[in-house]
């Protein structure tokens, strides 16, 4: 076979010579060579090919009983192996066969299996003079090998040191040696600790001592907790406190990839397991932050910045060379980027926690954190670089980044990259420049702290007004500014100075203020608005706009990070969002069971993330009141069905695997109306013959309604309203399919078939809900006496009325005479009149499109029921407004909307009052 690295990489072409000189047994490695560089090279070819290398070495180790010559055996065999695999990747590399994550998943599969066979010869070889390593219980427990960065994130290049951290359970001693017949000889014990220091040095030296074979990997082990000066070896309880105690923020950068790469192999499967469970409790919350942690920030940039100072000193040495891994715009930024936000959004996304570059690239892109654009280019850069990288590797088998400044050199890396020099020159400039936008844009200093304080006039300004003064003194001379942390007190300047400058509005910047004064112990929060100019001037916006945005903001600041998403003002994708905040609920456990408080937790700020993305979308204008109300009731209905889905596994008397168990919204969620603040309207029905059923179902009614409307530390869901159901508050919480059919059949008063034309299936059994939906058109569709219904929906209007006085000169738009109740209550009777007779009045369709139909089958006045639509419409709007800017009551001057008002009265005579009259038949 004709290789085309043999033409480019004086490692290849030494190694092949040294291989062909070996006679048969160089036959047999070009032999395995060849057929690797004819397939793609997966996990299950190296592990065979490290099987037959290490047959000997197993033989010495297990039946010979020598594991010190097992040990040279292995050491031997791994460099071998290892020769092939990178000789195999360049060629397929070269060839094009190979894409990137070929090299570096083999790479990766190659440093496990290697790692797991010295761990599992440096134990043997102690356990043969010391017994195996016992816990504090006597049990057996293994050494744990933790691969960090590319390593554990399944990214490791050809020659990538490998960066391993060592951990054990804690300390115990080592059974000791028996002889036939004897008692342990206590002489041959150590301290498990010991035992695990020497199988951890045995480790390394069998991975990294050069021999006349090379080297398997280049082991370092300086991300252990103190680094060099710390011990080799760290138990799970110092690791703890480690973390607890001293942890800097660029070891949760580094903790981010780590994962289990091997064991020592001697407690068996099921106690690697338990320790590896114990590892992720200990290390997931250092990591992640159960809030959004925009503080991280400031430690990557200091980070970033000492990586510069010292790559820096290399460039002056290296005039016009590049080093495409920690210069500007390489590999080291793109890795910031995709961290930076997986340690930001990681607590509370378990989808951002893919230890690779690219996947994650991909989810922040899926979820607009980033734009896709960006995430696109960063990806195209990172395989760009990571090629370059390589090919540098291939030449020599050294452990570079550094691309030079010489032509010729570049000719030749560019040629292993199937590219001409300009197309690769190119290339490199589009690509680094694309990172250090995007890693600028993100990470560049915030407005310099020197900058004037919020409040200081210069020269040919107006003073901030009395009111703002007095409030700026009082925030700063507040206990808990007073007790913040320097850097907290800056940045709270900088978002002060930045506001001011953006608008001097009185009521916005007040508002402003007054969510610094609620979120001024949480720092992060106050970060994300220092940092981000951009959400900064989003906020100064939507508090200008209206106060209760102002007023939600300072109940859920949580939200904030909404402001930095790129894809804020599009339109919201329900059902993605369904399946995010479920796949957060799954993965929210605490020793494999359901964490309940922190479930509810999530689905909470997910919901109020949501429904402050639709504010944002509604203060800019981009949907209509009945778009706003369509999004919010859909979110609505999801919520309920995870909520349910949620609850009835913790229903202690449950008898089947799905509850029989629907949920009926009325009212506004049931007319799909619903406001930011509504509540919701449900009755709970069930269908189910099981002996423990009504119990059951009750317990599940019970707990649903606590789980949706307890307040927790992230607020509330919905406050729940169940007097609608049959018999009302003296009624059962839960109600049969079969006693709520009697119920509306035998015992219902008019205005509960009244509130039956808004009422629709929401969540549960579907079958249920069909089987409802069916009995709520039998009912409306029932033949009703017109005087006496009449008579009922005027007695029943009349008692709204008076249980909602106003004394003010202003018209209440829900209310009042001629206001949108009347509207609601023209719909009701007009279906409850005449649906017996038009069948298009069944439809739970909303009293806008029921007035249209209405007008079209002849009942109403067609011109005036579109008036009248159009009044509903306007007064919505106008209560909507109202709303936003926490009026108490929706409220305008009578002659703004006179007539409107006129309309709807003329409606409601033609409608009810005078096509009624003296009727006393059935319509």
């Amino acid at each position: 076979m004709t290789y085309r690295a043999d033409d480019v990489s004086g490692y290849f072409r030494r190694s092949l010579a040294a291989i062909r000189a070996q006679g048969e047994k160089g036959a047999q490695r070009i032999a395995l060579l060849d057929e690797w560089i004819s397939r793609p090279i997966d996990a299950a070819s190296i592990e065979s090919a490290v099987a037959k290398a290490l047959a000997t070495a197993h033989e010495l180790r297990i039946a010979a009983h020598d594991p010190d010559a097992a040990g040279q055996s292995l050491a031997s065999g791994l460099r071998q192996v290892r020769q092939c695999l990178i000789m195999a990747l360049a060629e397929r590399d070269l060839r094009g066969d190979a894409p990137l994550e070929e090299v570096c998943g083999a790479m990766t599969a190659f440093a496990s299996c290697a790692t797991r066979e010295a761990l599992h010869q440096a134990a043997a070889e102690f356990a043969s003079r010391h017994g195996r390593a016992l816990d504090a219980q006597g049990a057996p427990q293994d050494l744990l090998a933790v691969a960090m960065g590319k390593g554990g994130a399944d990214e490791l290049n050809v020659s990538s040191d490998l960066d391993l951290v060592f951990v054990f359970r804690e300390q115990g001693e080592t059974e000791g040696l028996r002889e036939t017949g004897g008692e342990a000889r206590t002489s041959n014990r150590i301290a498990a600790s010991e035992f695990m220091h020497r199988v951890a040095r045995r480790t390394i030296q069998l991975l990294s001592e050069a021999t006349a074979d090379g080297f398997v990997f280049r082991v370092d082990t300086r991300l252990r907790p103190n680094g060099d000066s710390g011990p080799l070896v760290a138990q799970l309880p110092m690791l703890e406190h480690y973390f607890y105690a001293q942890g800097r923020e660029w070891e949760r950068f580094a903790w981010l990839k780590a994962r289990v790469m091997a064991d020592s192999g001697t407690a068996g499967e099921q106690a690697r397991r338990a320790d590896e469970q114990a590892l992720g409790a200990i290390v997931t919350p250092f990591v992640y932050r159960r809030y959004l942690d925009f503080r991280v920030f400031g430690g990557l940039r200091e980070l970033h910045a000492m990586i510069r100072a010292e790559v820096a000193k290399r460039d002056a040495r290296n005039h016009g060379s590049i080093d495409v891994k920690l210069g500007r715009g390489g590999i080291r930024e793109i890795e910031f980027i995709a961290q930076l936000f997986q340690i930001v959004r990681g607590g509370r996304d378990p989808g951002l926690r893919d230890r690779r570059t690219l996947v994650t690239l991909d989810a922040l892109a899926a979820r607009g954190v980033l734009p896709r654009e960006d995430c696109e280019a960063l990806a195209l850069a990172y395989r760009l670089l990571r090629r370059t990288e390589h090919a540098l590797q291939y030449r020599e088998d050294a452990q570079t980044h550094r691309l030079g400044g010489e032509p010729a050199e570049r000719e030749v890396i560019a040629s292993m990259l199937a590219m001409s020099g300009e197309e690769f020159e190119a290339a490199l400039d589009a690509t680094r420049g694309a990172v250090q936008r995007v890693f600028d844009g993100l990470l560049r200093s915030p407005e310099t702290p020197d900058a004037p304080r919020a409040g200081t006039v210069a020269e040919g300004e107006s003073p901030p007004a009395e009111g703002l003064r007095n409030r700026l003194d009082a925030l700063r001379g507040s206990a808990r500014y007073r007790g913040a942390r320097a850097e907290t007190r800056a940045a709270i300047e900088q978002v002060l100075a930045g506001a001011f400058a953006d608008t001097n509005d009185e009521a916005t910047l007040s508002r402003l203020i007054d969510l610094i004064e609620a979120v001024i112990g949480r720092a992060a929060y106050i970060a994300l608005l220092s940092q981000f100019p951009l959400a900064r001037t989003r906020v100064t916006t939507l508090l200008g706009r209206a106060k209760w945005a102002a007023e939600y903001l300072i109940r859920h600041p949580i939200v904030l990070d909404e402001l930095l998403d790129g894809q804020l003002f599009e339109p919201p994708e329900h059902a993605a969002w369904e399946a995010s905040v479920r796949a957060m609920l799954d993965a929210a456990l605490v020793d494999g069971q359901p964490d309940v408080e922190h479930q509810m937790d999530i689905a909470r700020e997910a919901h109020h993330a949501q429904v402050f993305r639709m504010l944002a979308q509604d203060l800019e204008g981009l949907h209509t009141v009945e778009r706003v109300s369509d999004h919010l009731s859909e979110l609505a209905d999801r919520v309920l069905s995870i909520a349910l889905d949620r609850v009835w596994p913790m229903v202690r008397l449950r008898h089947r695997d799905t509850p029989r168990f629907a949920i009926i919204a009325y009212g506004r969620l049931g007319g799909k109306e619903l406001g930011y603040a509504s509540d919701l309207d449900l009755v709970f029905v069930y269908d189910d013959t099981h002996e423990r059923a009504p119990e059951a179902y009750a317990q599940l009614a019970q707990r649903l309604s606590t789980w949706l409307s307890s307040r927790t530390a992230a607020g509330q869901l919905f406050e729940i309203d169940l007097r609608l159901r049959p018999n009302g508050n003296a009624g059962l919480m839960v109600t049969s399919l079969a006693a709520f059919r009697q119920y509306q059949r035998e015992s219902a008063w008019v205005w509960e078939h009244q509130a039956l034309t808004r009422a629709r299936f929401v969540a549960g059994d579907a079958q249920i809900g069909a089987a409802f939906e069916t009995e709520r058109r039998e009912i409306l569709a029932r033949r009703r006496e017109i005087g006496k219904l009449r008579e009922e929906v005027i007695a029943m209007r009349q008692k709204m009325h008076d249980g909602h006085p106003n004394r003010s000169e202003l018209f209440d738009l829900k209310h009042d005479d001629g206001g949108m109740v009347d509207i609601e209550f023209i719909v009701q009777f007009l279906v409850l009149a005449h649906a017996h007779a038009h069948a298009e009045l069944l439809d739970n369709a909303g009293n806008i499109a029921l007035l249209g139909r209405a007008g079209a089958a002849g009942l109403i006045d067609a011109d005036l029921a579109a008036r009248v639509a159009a009044a509903y419409r306007r007064f919505r709007q106008l209560q909507h407004a109202l709303r936003l800017n926490d009026a108490r009551f929706a409220r305008v001057a009578p002659d703004s909307v006179a007539s409107e008002r006129e309309d709807v009265r003329a409606l409601w005579r033609a409608a009810i009052e005078t096509a009624a009259q003296g009727a006393s038949g059935v319509a």
